[in-house]
């Protein structure tokens, strides 16, 4: 298992090396950067749905069936999966019953693409935290690592959620385009919700403390940092009136 595993971190490596590249180039093809016409297609709602599910199911029947010691999870273990499941509750059912844009349609490759990512994902961190040695010891709570990471992951969180309300709020009258966001993070940057998104990863990678925590958050940049860009650019092409001073994702630096 321990060789599976290894493969995962190898596989998460590889897809985010792929989706940086590719990013780079040109933003994924779905919300504000579909293209008209385009085809291959499925309702956003239900992509959604379909390509988060594996964070659950994968994490939670590695952790149960795969990575627990003999002695069973610890207390500190038990808290790490409570929080991951906490957010894929949020993350992948809550929030896309709560979409707005039910029109709206997403690449069938780019379904498949993270599926494939969040099963590997859910399960070499389920299997890092279950395998993680200083993870087994209670002690771990009053790490100054787990600490700052509870606290970095706690103000990521908060600054995600109360992004996605504000972006969820511009289409609360039934429009079905776009506005400029304003308040909370978006003051500062164009991609409030992946600000929130990076730094929450970050948070779990201290507070965990394993390989598979590193390198989720890696791919998190990678894979959200490009596309937030092209957000920055989509807004100032598409509003005149667009704030100047906004940075795309990173608050006075990006």
């Amino acid at each position: 298992m321990e060789t599976a595993y290894l493969a995962a971190l190898g596989i998460i490596g590889l897809l985010g090396l792929s989706t940086l590249g590719a990013t780079l180039r040109q933003a994924g093809p779905y919300g504000r950067h579909m293209t008209a016409g385009q085809t291959g297609t499925m309702p956003a709602r239900a992509a959604w749905l379909l390509f988060e599910s594996p964070q659950w199911f994968a994490f939670a029947l590695t952790f149960w069936l795969v990575a627990p010691p003999e002695a069973g999870p610890s207390s500190v273990m038990l808290f790490l999966f409570g929080l991951w499941q906490a957010h894929y509750f949020y993350r992948g059912l809550i929030y896309p019953l709560r979409m707005r844009d039910r029109h709206k349609s997403f690449p069938i490759v780019a379904v498949c693409f993270g599926f494939v990512f969040n099963l590997c994902n859910g399960f070499a961190n389920a299997y890092a935290v279950g395998h993680a040695a200083h993870l087994m010891d209670t002690a771990w709570l009053g790490d100054p690592r787990f600490i700052v990471g509870l606290a970095v992951a706690a103000f990521g969180w908060v600054v995600n959620f109360q992004a996605d309300n504000i972006l969820l709020s511009l289409r609360g009258d039934g429009f079905t385009g776009y506005r400029i966001p304003h308040g909370g993070a978006f003051r500062w940057v164009s991609s409030a919700n992946y600000f929130g998104e990076i730094v929450f990863w970050w948070g779990w990678a201290i507070m965990s403390w394993t390989p598979a925590g590193l390198v989720f958050a890696l791919f998190s940049m990678a894979n959200l940092m490009p596309r937030a860009v092209a957000h920055h650019r989509w807004y100032r092409t598409r509003f005149p009136d667009y704030p100047k001073n906004r940075r795309a994702v990173i608050p006075h630096l990006l």
